[in-house]
Parts: structure tokens; C-alpha cells; sequence
């Protein structure tokens, strides 16, 4: 376990994909200008009603901007990390990752609901799972994340020199806060530094990616069943 830990979120694999001086200088001006841009979208879309249907407009856009935000930014590497003798595309590890992350904050909300400051912090968050469509949800949830980790853990790492996973998951938190809502805010300090040491050790987002997805789906899944 500790060997499978260590290759996933400490080793980094060998690679070269540092930018020149003007790259770097302009995917940091294009992630400036995008982190401020999603933060404005964020918060607008989770301040809408429930069952308001601009919600999914919001939310997509919220994707489109990320998106378009990491691909202007330069290249995204998929990236990879040890197995046995050779390196290989992360997909099992981040998927394990993933729903143990869920399994923790599954754990921890069973604690949360008996506090009532923070179970209102979730259930104004479920609000819009009890109002939707959940295939729809499933849909915006698995986007976003895709989106989210292209953004920050593509684009937004690459473009900070010194302590990238520090400096992204606080961009991440400070994005997140657009909402409001302090339990989506602690969400996103865990998820963000499990996701940046994974982009760290693998040099690429795939492995973010899924950490993110199957993390998301999860609890999209799992928590209305608990705050019911």
C-alpha cells in the first residue's frame, strides 16, 4: 500500500515539459484572466434557484470557460506514473483515489448532519440534486470535473514555477468560495491537493481527471441519500 501511495502521489516521473520564458509568461496572463472569469460564472450559477433551468446553462459555461481557458493556455499533458518496471497511464490508481476520498467524506457526513450549520451547507448544495434531473446532474457533475482539473491542475499548474500544488488548490478554494458555501470550500482543499500531488507525480491531468469524476459522482450519488 505504501510502495502504490508513493507512485501515485510522491514519485515524479521523469519528463520535460517546461515552457519557454514567453510560453510561461503567457499561460500565466490567460490562467490570470480565466480564474477571475470561472470565479464570476461559479458564483452566479449556484446562487440560482433550485429547478431553475439557467442552472444547467450556468453550468456548462462554467465548463466552456474552463476548458477553453486550459487549451488557451498551452499544451495539457495526460501524463504517467511507475507500474512494476515501466510507466503507464494513470486510470485504476485515480479511480481508487477517487471513491476513497468518497468513502471519507461519506464517513464525515454522517457527522456533518448532526451539526446543523454545516448540514444546511450541504443541503443548500442537494437542493439542486432534489430539483434536477439526474441523468442531467451525472452529465454537468462528470463535465465540471473534467473541466475543473483541465483548468487548474492543466493550465493553472504549469503556469506557476514554485509549490504549484500548493498555489493551485488555494486558487481552486478561492474559485470555490465564489459560492458562498463553506463545506464546498473544504471540499475543494482536499480534492485539490489530492488531485495537484497526483499531477505533480504523473506530469499530466488524466489522473486528476478521474480522481475528480468518480470523487464527484459519488457524492452527487451518495449524499442526498444521507441529508433525506
Amino acid at each position: 500500500m505504501r510502495v502504490w501511495l508513493r507512485r501515485a502521489l510522491w514519485d515524479v516521473v521523469p519528463r520535460d515539459q517546461r515552457d519557454t520564458l514567453a510560453a510561461l509568461r503567457r499561460r500565466q496572463i490567460v490562467t490570470v484572466a480565466f480564474v477571475a472569469i470561472g470565479a464570476l460564472v461559479l458564483g452566479w450559477s449556484v446562487r440560482l434557484k433550485p429547478g431553475d433551468d439557467l442552472f444547467y446553462l450556468g453550468t456548462f459555461s462554467l465548463a466552456i470557460v474552463w476548458t477553453v481557458g486550459a487549451f488557451a493556455s498551452g499544451r495539457i499533458h495526460l501524463g504517467r506514473i511507475a507500474f512494476r518496471d515501466r510507466l503507464t497511464r494513470p486510470i485504476l490508481t485515480p479511480l481508487a483515489l477517487g471513491f476513497g476520498l468518497a468513502g471519507v467524506f461519506i464517513l464525515g457526513a454522517l457527522v456533518v448532519r448532526e451539526i446543523p450549520v454545516l448540514s444546511d451547507q450541504v443541503a443548500s448544495i442537494l437542493d439542486f440534486a432534489d430539483e434536477g434531473s439526474v441523468p442531467l446532474l451525472m452529465l454537468i457533475t462528470a463535465v465540471n470535473g473534467v473541466a475543473e482539473e483541465l483548468f487548474f491542475r492543466g493550465a493553472a499548474y504549469a503556469a506557476i514555477p514554485r509549490h504549484p500544488v500548493l498555489w493551485t488548490t488555494a486558487a481552486y478554494v478561492v474559485a470555490t468560495l465564489a459560492t458562498g458555501n463553506v463545506m464546498l470550500a473544504f471540499a475543494a482543499v482536499l480534492l485539490g491537493t489530492l488531485c495537484g500531488l497526483q499531477r505533480r507525480a504523473s506530469g499530466g491531468i488524466l489522473g486528476p481527471v478521474l480522481t475528480h469524476v468518480s470523487w464527484s459522482l459519488t457524492m452527487l450519488l451518495v449524499l442526498p441519500l444521507l441529508f433525506a
